[in-house]
């Protein structure tokens, strides 16, 4: 059975062993980790996608994403038919100043215009330029990955019958 020093002399003994160890900690502006595979950073707008449908908007709990967007009158696309209305968007902002990036907006989008970018580095000096505008969202898009094909073995999902 070992023996341990109590108290003060334990606490010394542990605090100088340490000591001796090298540090763990990666000193960040001068070098960079690589994150982890599908980590969340930022998220990024498809804005092809987009059909201003505003279910994002109404999921967000913060309610940090701002839509606006207008229909427009398109040809019919076959003959005879009838011609249908298109939204399209005009206006899409989150306001990273408010957004606990939840994801429920990612999750919710049924168009995939919505996407997580394992990007970190957004820190802006004023608060006022959190608010990332549609060209900025989709700058990030760039920088989304691929989706990872699945697991060797895994069965595909199989799709509902109507």
């Amino acid at each position: 059975m070992a023996f341990k020093l109590p108290g003060l002399i334990g606490g010394l003994g542990i605090t100088f062993k340490t000591m001796l160890q090298g540090a763990v900690t990666v000193q960040y502006p001068h070098e960079k980790e690589q994150p982890p595979a599908r980590s969340r950073g930022v998220i990024a707008l498809h804005e092809d996608n987009c059909t201003s449908c505003m279910l994002c908007s109404r999921a967000c709990p913060d309610w940090c994403i701002y839509i606006e967007g207008h229909k427009e009158e398109r040809p019919a696309r076959r003959e005879g038919g009838r011609p249908r209305a298109v939204n399209l968007l005009d206006r899409f902002d989150i306001d990273y100043a408010l957004c606990m990036y939840c994801g429920i907006c990612v999750e919710v989008c049924p168009f995939d215009a919505l996407f997580w970018s394992p990007e970190y580095e957004y820190s802006e000096p004023n608060i006022a330029s959190l608010l990332h505008n549609k060209d900025r969202l989709g700058e990030w898009f760039h920088t989304v990955p691929e989706v990872e094909p699945l697991e060797v073995g895994a069965a595909p999902v199989a799709k509902a019958k109507k």
